[in-house]
């Protein structure tokens, strides 16, 4: 078991350290380095959702939020993949109390990745299913000790059901499939299983996961078992947070630069002649920053508070995250388009954050046409009186 710092936001910032100097290297070889998945667990990261049962940290939404933020200001791919660390073993939290059992044995620091497509086929058979599947963008999958994926469970009568299933990560392998533009240092590779037998006890409810119900009969609610689609876009749209509080900090000590250094040459435009434009550049991206922080900061809250979550509320929150990562993309383009030709190097973190929130944006949870289609229609249903 690793030592684990007692503020998640404040370890966050050693992480970042650590991470500062390694991300050309992760980039060039598509993954996190150990060192940094090291830092990641002894940070707590990993144990931030595992129920304190089991030697976790039960922690909140709330505290992730401002660790993965402080992460993205420096690193977005190290930032995306601690969201999921972290968020996954909430998935573990949905199977019966000994599958949970297991994946925790050696501790609450296991690295879980997940899927809740349903990618994969099980058939049933005498004391739990076959699994076979391949299953995409699956990130961190090097740095796993466990991987759950969805399959269509093929039942005699009626249609398929999904199902989750738990694997060790030795059960599975990886194909070399991440070659993005964006998110590069994520490793976010395919997932195969051939013909793998999961036992009964590391099989769990993909329907309860998505309603927020406890594994457990008569297991009490926490902020760990929020229903998936209303927390869902918080854990892809943080990440894209911090890195654009990371390209407005680039670019304000870029323009700084510019305006002190650039020289004034008569009948010629120079960096002072576009300083109304910096101005406004600086102040109206720090608001959008600053107002999606809010909205984001309202889900998490609303997740932490432990009360039921309604259909409604979960509309909204996906509505949210998708405006939010909608509007993240359009200010970090605009910071990059704003930062000119000497502020676009090709070894620059700031064509990086550039690709990565751009790539984050892409994300099939974090689309506005469907969160919007969502939402106007849980306007439109009928709210029953008391």
């Amino acid at each position: 078991m690793h030592p684990v710092r007692e503020s998640l936001p404040a370890a966050a910032a050693a992480v970042a350290e650590r991470a500062a100097g390694l991300v050309a290297q992760m980039e060039r070889e598509r993954r996190l380095s150990p060192d940094v998945v090291k830092a990641l667990t002894e940070a707590g990261f990993m144990r931030h959702f595992v129920p304190a049962a089991f030697g976790g940290s039960a922690g909140t939404f709330r505290e992730l939020m401002g660790a993965v933020t402080t992460l993205g200001e420096t690193c977005t791919a190290t930032a995306w993949c601690a969201s999921l660390f972290a968020s996954s073993p909430r998935f573990v939290s949905f199977f019966p109390a000994e599958g949970q059992q297991e994946i925790w044995a050696e501790g609450p620091d296991a690295a879980v990745v997940c899927s809740v497509i349903p990618f994969g086929e099980a058939v049933g058979e005498e004391g739990g299913l076959r699994v076979s599947g391949r299953w995409p963008y699956m990130s961190g999958i090097e740095c796993a000790d466990w991987v759950v994926v969805c399959a269509k469970e093929l039942l005699a009568r009626g249609g398929p059901r999904l199902t989750l299933v738990a694997v060790p990560r030795a059960q599975c392998r990886a194909e070399d499939t991440w070659f993005s533009v964006g998110m590069q240092a994520t490793g976010s590779n395919t997932v195969v299983l051939e013909d793998v037998f999961v036992p009964a006890h590391r099989i769990g409810d993909r329907a309860a996961l998505f309603a927020g119900r406890p594994a457990e009969p008569g297991e009490p609610p926490t902020a760990g078992l929020a229903p998936l689609p209303a927390v869902n876009g918080l854990t892809f749209v943080v990440p894209a947070l911090g890195a654009a509080r990371g390209a407005l900090a680039l670019l304000t000590d870029h323009l700084g630069r510019k305006l002190r250094d650039v020289p004034v040459l008569p009948g010629v435009p120079g960096a002072l002649d576009n300083r109304t434009t910096y101005e406004t550049v600086l102040a109206r991206s720090a608001a959008e920053i600053d107002a999606t922080g809010l909205l984001l900061e309202r889900i998490a809250d609303l997740a932490d508070g432990g009360d039921p979550i309604t259909p409604a509320q979960v509309a909204r929150n996906a509505r949210d995250s998708a405006f939010a990562v909608d509007t993240l993309a359009g200010t970090v383009n605009r910071i990059f388009r704003t930062a000119g030709t000497s502020g676009q190097a090709a070894g620059g973190p700031l064509q990086r954050f550039w690709r990565d929130v751009n790539a984050i944006a892409t994300h099939q949870a974090l689309q506005i046409e469907p969160t919007a289609r969502a939402y106007a229609r849980s306007l439109f249903t009928p709210r029953s009186t008391p």
